[in-house]
């Protein structure tokens, strides 16, 4: 037996601010959840696989309308033609209460209810499936606690959208402990809500696929689904991932200690990108780090820096320069400045942006920020309540002032 197992395909995911970025490729992103569904469908189908399994969060939220789901319902409708059913529930983004518009699901694509959990079975290949949906986006309540009693004979396999006892960058959605999840008996348990692959157990298999896509610079590196291969004892063979991205979103650090100007820091950024794949579009985020005496240099031009790192990944195939972020430092800063005015503004900055500082808190309170949506604040990493996000933001504050300083001097 084959399952496929995915999670947090986010098709039609609204990719909100996209249009500030100068030569963003829109489109390409815009399409990419459903782009990295085509090859999900036909990884099933190549492979083959006797079930898929989507474990929550297969929409983003309520349709702008139904082409969505007339989408998705053809991509399932085409493993139905091949004899493979589908199991799916629905997540906090596609939980009950968020998505209004429905349309009548192909037969072969079983959805899970939302008020208690349920078992669909597959006997012709030795398959039991348990799971319940979100009724509301907001669950905070255990679901895999009531899953049901483990069927002998079969395959048991536990479809459940959940945070775990907590995953960083993740809401504590269904919360729920390895323990609880052992305890059903079950032989696999196929999650989502975590965008990054992990095994978290593997007796029995707890695993979470990550999701099929990229959205945003948070997410990088290869994104896909996972091949569960079971043998005719019913026990696990294998696990294995399966790349299915269109896109990729990735993040390069370029080291300039010793660097002397902005040429060589160019030349060096240039080198990481011809690094890059070239059979997919990479969108890129470069960060320049080190003490180099092209500190200051750097801050002043940075707006022709940034310009002539977009040229650059123009002359690659397929690379989109995403951001480029300053963390250098002065090679030549000297204990006399350190002791001085810098040492008392790196003392401020740290201050106001520890928790205690209140910084957090009033940025949260500001009008411009609740402004901000929410896409974009979780794509640029905006977190007023994250100490780490204020740190940083307080340090690349230090380092505008300090540029500033030192090309005064």
């Amino acid at each position: 037996m084959k399952l496929l197992h995915a999670a947090d395909l986010h098709i039609d995911s609204p990719l909100r601010g996209l249009s500030r970025y100068e030569g963003a490729p829109a489109e390409d992103l815009r399409l990419a959840p459903r782009r990295a569904l085509d090859n999900l469908v036909r990884l099933a189908l190549e492979t083959p696989v006797d079930a898929v399994l989507l474990a929550g969060d297969v929409y983003d939220g309520e349709w702008n309308d139904y082409q969505t789901g007339l989408y998705f319902g053809r991509q399932m409708a085409r493993l139905g033609e091949a004899g493979i059913p589908v199991f799916m529930v629905s997540g906090n983004h596609d939980a009950k209460n968020r998505t209004m518009r429905h349309l009548k699901p192909p037969k072969n694509l079983h959805v899970f209810r939302t008020d208690v959990p349920d078992t669909l079975t597959e006997e012709g290949i030795g398959l039991v499936v348990h799971g319940q949906g979100f009724a509301r986006w907001d669950l905070s309540e255990n679901l895999a606690a009531s899953y049901p009693a483990r069927r002998g004979g079969l395959f048991n396999v536990g479809l459940l959208h959940t945070a775990l006892d907590g995953r960083r960058d993740h809401a504590r959605y269904a919360p729920c402990t390895v323990t609880d999840l052992e305890a059903r008996g079950y032989d696999y348990w196929a999650l989502g809500h975590v965008h990054s692959r992990e095994i978290v157990r593997s007796e029995p298999w707890i695993v979470y696929p990550g999701n099929i896509q990229g959205r945003h610079a948070r997410e990088t590196g290869p994104k896909g689904c996972t091949i569960v291969t079971v043998d005719d004892d019913l026990k696990v063979q294998s696990v294995e991932p399966h790349v299915l991205d269109v896109t990729r979103w990735e993040h390069l650090t370029v080291d300039l200690t010793g660097v002397d100007d902005t040429d060589q820091a160019l030349s060096l950024a240039q080198q990481e990108f011809q690094r890059l794949p070239d059979d997919k579009l990479v969108a890129v985020r470069v960060t320049f780090t080190g003490r180099t005496s092209a500190h200051a240099a750097l801050w002043r031009e940075r707006d022709q820096m940034r310009n002539e790192l977009r040229a650059a990944a123009n002359y690659q195939p397929n690379v989109w320069l995403e951001k480029v972020k300053y963390e250098t430092a002065h090679e030549d800063l000297t204990d006399a400045d350190r002791a001085g005015l810098l040492a008392d503004l790196r003392r401020t900055l740290k201050s106001l942006g520890s928790e205690t500082g209140g910084l957090g808190r009033k940025l949260e309170r500001h009008p411009v920020f609740g402004a901000i949506p929410d896409e974009i604040k979780g794509a640029h990493g905006i977190a007023p309540s994250d100490p780490q996000w204020l740190e940083r933001t307080a340090e690349e504050a230090y380092q505008l002032v300090e540029s500033l300083l030192q090309e005064a001097r």
